[in-house]
């Protein structure tokens, strides 16, 4: 199946879209089950048929609602009940410059063309806003490509009246909602229209017979594209890098060669191609993304290339360094113990085919991509694919490097001694544990939707959900934060809960990987129950629903003092506290004063 969703993608998608589809429904998958609603102004079959595939690529299962032909504007401006009762969880608006209604003509003033301008823009943000009123999910709507042709030909990006000027005036007047509206992201058709080939993006006679706005070899990349920025949403990006070093980061072998003969730096062509690289793949630092090495060679052979003066990445840049003669596949399953992340969040880099393959075949979920014969590529192949799609920066990210690397000492610390409530106790922890507040809604709902293993029920929000709860009296919510003597773990843990008759109906409790064993939870779980007896609360009923990652808190409810009152045959478990007889069990971490005051209702 790899090679089907990675590009050059063939006519086979949409050809055997039954059979990939059935293919892709076989086996153990836990699948996102998601609404996803295409108002399309053009022909949009095919396209939700590629979208399908994608997003069951990436573990999410799709029921789908299309518009009719051309009736997208018409579906979001004008009650409709059909829409209302799907429930879209994503509005996806597949629009295209043939949606544009009016064009500058030669004999329209500046002034005209402004008043053009701002009209059809206006149709737009009229349509964004009443869907956000309406409906409250997240909305991807595409920009727009460039047009065939050009009747002032250069002059139609710089004149006022040509096509391209207007185009290129509309799309930036769409990013500018995108940078205001936190759920609002557009897919940038302009970038992959130009990517592919302008000319092959669309066909006349596809659009005249069909009204198909593109040609049917682009509708897989539009729907890769679409189906990467729905599965950062919902948390199913990449989140770790594992580089090997001989002809992946630099040219040549490091233990045949000698770091002094690495093509690498500005010397030579081949050596600028290799820096060029470390420079795209170090930049994804700034994106969160953790950064290792997993190569065969000698420990101190690695260092002494990665410590070249004209090394773009560093060992000061990694997490790990895992160079050693163990097979590639068996120290990936060893980073990701060790970073407490599951092995599909890797990106494994490696110019050699045969150890692509053997992660492909052993390490569950990880991502092996096809790099091609030639570095010159490498950034190509690595960048087309999504892994990292941006749908939301959080000041976690950020900082994440330093974080995973301040547990890495953690980890150092903890050897040193016997007793582990001493070596709690030595962290000196502090937390924060509060109402939502709109500075974390960003990274609460990031939370929501990338933890898997200590995740009791697994739902996933998106901001606008997580911003809507905590604006309602009738949910109770709790942030975590945790700081110790190495540094600040932003935010870790969540919990969601929602009034009842009969008390307090945990919805949500979460907690990052990164803060395990750390107690963290006994402090969320007796800020939860002060919350709840200063509002009258007195019973908090928990759920447990199985997956295929979130074994490790089967008992958590019962080690934090709940009675279970029932088990299903599939192994949910719904559990009872009474929060008056409740004992407080957090010992180690200070929990700031504040937090009593700020959890008044």
């Amino acid at each position: 199946m790899q090679d089907r969703f990675t590009p050059p993608f063939s006519g086979e998608l949409l050809a055997k879209y039954k059979k990939i589809r059935r293919e892709l429904l076989v086996g153990d998958t836990l699948f996102l089950d998601k609404r996803v609603a295409i108002l399309g102004g053009s022909t949009t079959h095919s396209v939700r048929q590629a979208l399908d595939l994608f997003l069951l690529h990436h573990g999410i299962r799709c029921a789908f609602y299309e518009s009719e032909y051309n009736q997208y504007w018409q579906d979001a401006m004008f009650p409709n009940p059909a829409l209302e009762d799907f429930h879209p969880d994503i509005i996806y608006l597949h629009t295209s410059n043939r949606n544009i209604a009016r064009y500058p003509l030669l004999s329209d003033s500046p002034e005209a063309v402004d008043a053009m301008l701002e009209e059809e823009y206006g149709r737009f943000e009229a349509m964004w806003d009443r869907l956000g009123e309406t409906y409250a999910c997240p909305v991807i709507q595409n920009n727009f490509e460039y047009p065939d042709w050009r009747l002032l030909g250069n002059r139609d990006a710089s004149d006022v009246h040509g096509r391209v000027n207007f185009i290129t005036r509309l799309n930036l007047r769409f990013a500018r909602y995108a940078g205001t509206h936190k759920n609002f992201y557009l897919n940038d058709i302009n970038y992959l229209s130009a990517s592919f080939g302008l000319e092959r993006w669309s066909d006349p006679f596809f659009w005249h017979m069909y009204k198909y706005a593109l040609s049917l070899p682009a509708i897989p990349y539009l729907a890769q594209s679409v189906a990467n920025i729905i599965k950062s949403l919902y948390g199913k990006n990449k989140k770790a890098l594992a580089l090997d070093l001989d002809n992946t980061l630099w040219g040549g072998v490091v233990g045949d060669d000698g770091p002094e003969n690495l093509q690498v730096g500005q010397e030579t062509p081949m050596g600028q191609v290799y820096s060029e690289f470390q420079s795209y793949l170090k930049a994804h630092k700034q994106l969160g993304v953790l950064l290792n090495v997993v190569s065969k060679n000698e420990p101190e052979n690695a260092l002494a290339g990665l410590s070249r003066p004209d090394m773009t990445i560093t060992p000061d840049d990694l997490i790990l360094l895992k160079a050693n003669w163990e097979p590639k596949s068996q120290n990936l399953l060893d980073m990701s113990r060790e970073l407490s992340l599951l092995p599909e969040s890797f990106v494994f880099v490696d110019d050699n085919p045969a150890e692509r393959e053997i992660v492909r075949q052993q390490v569950p979920g990880a991502a092996a991509p096809e790099l091609g014969d030639r570095p010159e590529g490498f950034i190509r192949a690595i960048d087309r694919m999504g892994y990292f799609e941006v749908t939301e920066l959080s000041a976690d990210d950020a900082a994440r490097t330093e974080m995973y690397r301040q547990n890495a000492a953690r980890s150092r610390l903890e050897s040193a001694f016997e007793d582990y409530g001493a070596y709690l106790r030595s962290l000196e922890m502090r937390g924060e544990i509060r109402p939502f507040a709109p500075l974390y809604y960003a990274r609460i709902a990031q939370l929501t939707n990338k933890s898997n293993q200590f995740n009791l029920t697994t739902r996933r929000f998106t901001r606008a959900e997580i911003q809507a709860m905590a604006e309602d009296g009738r949910f109770v919510t709790l942030y975590g934060k945790l700081w110790d003597k190495f540094g600040d773990n932003g935010v870790v843990s969540v919990v969601i809960g929602e009034r009842g008759e009969e008390g307090l109906d945990v919805r949500l409790w979460l907690m990052s990987c990164r803060v395990l064993k750390r107690d963290m939870e006994y402090a969320m779980m007796d800020c939860l129950v002060r919350r709840c007896r200063a509002l009258g609360i007195r019973t908090i009923r928990g759920y447990y629903y199985p997956t295929a990652k979130n074994g490790m808190v089967r008992d958590f409810y019962a080690k934090q003092g709940f009675t279970r009152l029932s088990e299903a045959p599939d192994g949910s478990t719904v559990w009872r506290l009474e929060t008056e007889g409740y004992e407080e069990k957090n010992h180690v971490i200070a929990v700031e004063p504040a937090e009593e005051e700020e959890n008044r209702p």
